[in-house]
């Protein structure tokens, strides 16, 4: 977008007139850049383009059958002199002392009530407002009529608040002649300080060499050719360049005819508010001159951040405590019953953590919401805090400044608040743990039935011993090939719950460490939700209002 601006400006400047409907779709244009913005660059670069926006505003709202002119010179250059001759009247003050011109004069051909709000906006008291409404001495002066003309204070002022009022008026007014003298027409301040700022409102300004009759006839050429090479110099080619006599009304009609052909375009104002835009526009090319390279941060820097935020909330120790718990779980229901109660000395890993799933019997509602995951350490912050910045630099390092820094601001910007989301996350996350598999239910059956089958042996057993220490009848026990009944149900009843739990023990790990597995991915998803919502979420946001100010700016861009 490098200098579109001024190339369509060069291609379509001139006799080219401004459409109003776009101007104010270029204004909307700057409004919404600005409010895409607003919060991400400074506001010291911006004042100008509130400024535009405001005064395009009101200058659209006010009038648009008037053109507001200024005469802009330094002390001595005889604008006063020249603003009375084409008034016609002794409007202004006309003086060798400095200043002369301390407050703005306006003479408004026409009726004057049309023109009171315009110069009210403008700042031009009441007492310094005079009317040509009629003809005078047999001229007419109905080609002039929408005319205000202004008498500015001297710019080159020995007192500032008249420099400062120039500086003011001259952002206010559709079209600007500069006047100067064959003394001082190259003086440095002239240019350097007004005519070169003015460059890109070249279609409004019109350059007077006033009191051309001090000069020889054969000097004047010679003086004119100076002054359009420094006009150029400024960057002011094919800007109007007159000689006036104010002393002489015939040495006032190129300028009255300019003036009249002003007046009857009726593009002045329209002119001088595009050519503000165009300023504004060149102005803040700098802020979106790059075209992003996509909409968000990158997977890698979107992947690192999960990883660390995954460090950051425990993940690997509830993990961990997943598959302890489930090997838990597991053995005090597939257990060997004689034994497996011992277990229930030993804590659940996910009660003590506090996590959903920690207590298999307790309802969903009643599970809290804070976690007793031990906190980060020191390097697991660190890398969290590295891989925030990592995704803020990354995508925008290459945006235009300032927006890199608002990038990382954004991706920083709910640091303080992860902590507690990650702990939220972490406790709502299901780990798949507060259902028992089938399996489980089966091996304890059959547990239990072996358990049943060693103990009915052993009473069987104690039984036929107690009746014979009594002296009783002994028992006949069925025989299983040589061995008793009773003991084959003892011994069997035993050797086959360790059998049981010996084979069982294997597949328990295997499938503690597939819930280990789904747990830490079910996780790693939660905490890959925060980083969405917590980071990548703002940074997106700031990567959408570049978009959105890039878009607003090259429509504003268009003429």
């Amino acid at each position: 977008m490098t200098n579109i601006v001024g190339r369509v400006r060069e291609a379509l400047r001139g006799d080219q007139r401004v459409d109003p409907e776009l101007l104010v779709e270029r204004l909307e244009a700057v409004r919404r850049f600005l409010r895409a913005v607003d919060g991400q660059v400074p506001d010291a670069r911006l004042v100008a383009a509130h400024t535009v926006v405001e005064r395009a505003g009101t200058r659209l709202a006010l009038s648009g059958d008037h053109t507001v002119v200024a005469l802009a010179g330094a002390t001595g250059s005889g604008k006063s002199s020249l603003f009375n001759a084409l008034a016609r009247l002794d409007l202004s003050p006309v003086g060798v002392r400095r200043p002369t011109t301390g407050v703005a004069h306006a003479c408004v051909w026409g009726p004057l009530g049309g023109a009171s709000r315009l110069l009210d906006w403008i700042g031009v008291l009441p007492r310094h407002r005079f009317v040509r409404e009629s003809a005078l001495d047999g001229d007419d002066e109905t080609s002039l009529h929408g005319l205000v003309l202004l008498d500015l204070p001297d710019f080159d002022s020995v007192q500032r608040s008249h420099r400062l009022e120039v500086d003011r008026l001259l952002g206010l007014v559709d079209l600007v002649v500069w006047v100067v003298d064959p003394q001082k027409y190259a003086d440095r301040v002239i240019h350097t300080s007004y005519l070169r700022e003015f460059h890109r409102h070249r279609d409004v300004t019109v350059v007077v060499l006033n009191q051309a009759d001090r000069l020889p006839p054969a000097e004047l050429p010679r003086v004119l050719d100076d002054l359009r090479r420094l006009l150029d110099a400024d960057g002011l080619e094919g800007v109007p360049l007159l000689s006036t006599v104010a002393v002489d009304p015939a040495g006032l009609d190129g300028l009255r005819r300019a003036l009249e052909r002003t007046v009857a375009e009726r593009q002045a104002a329209l002119r001088r508010l595009a050519g503000d835009v165009d300023a504004v526009v060149a102005e803040l090319e700098p802020l979106v001159e790059v075209e992003p390279a996509g909409t968000g941060p990158d997977d890698g820097s979107a992947r690192e951040l999960t990883r660390a935020l995954a460090g950051a909330a425990g993940v690997p120790s509830v993990a961990e405590a997943v598959e302890g718990a489930y090997r838990h779980r597991a053995g005090g229901t597939t257990g060997w019953p004689l034994v497996k109660g011992w277990r229930k000395l030993r804590p659940d890993p996910l009660r003590r953590l506090h996590l959903p799933g920690g207590d298999a019997h307790a309802p969903a509602e009643s599970l809290v919401a804070a976690t007793s995951v031990p906190d980060p350490t020191a390097a697991q912050r660190s890398a969290l805090n590295l891989a925030i910045r990592a995704v803020g630099d990354r995508s925008g390092a290459d945006l235009p400044a300032p927006w890199p820094t608002a990038v990382t601001a954004a991706a920083r910007s709910r640091l303080g608040d992860l902590p507690d989301a990650l702990d939220r996350a972490v406790a709502a996350t299901d780990l798949g743990m507060d259902r028992r598999p089938a399996w489980w239910r089966v091996v304890g059956a059959l547990q239990w039935l072996v358990t049943i089958a060693a103990l009915g042996g052993l009473g069987w057993l104690l039984l036929g011993y107690g009746l014979r220490a009594l002296g009783l009848p002994a028992l006949e026990y069925p025989r299983v090939g040589e061995a008793p009944l009773p003991t084959v149900l003892l011994l069997g009843g035993l050797l086959a719950g360790l059998l049981v739990a010996a084979l069982t023990r294997p597949v328990v790990r295997w499938a503690a460490r597939r819930a280990r597995q789904r747990a830490e991915k079910r996780l790693t998803i939660s905490v890959g939700t925060v980083g969405e919502e917590y980071v990548l979420v703002p940074v997106r946001a700031v990567l959408g209002r570049y978009a959105q100010a890039r878009e607003a700016l090259g429509e504003a861009a268009r003429r």
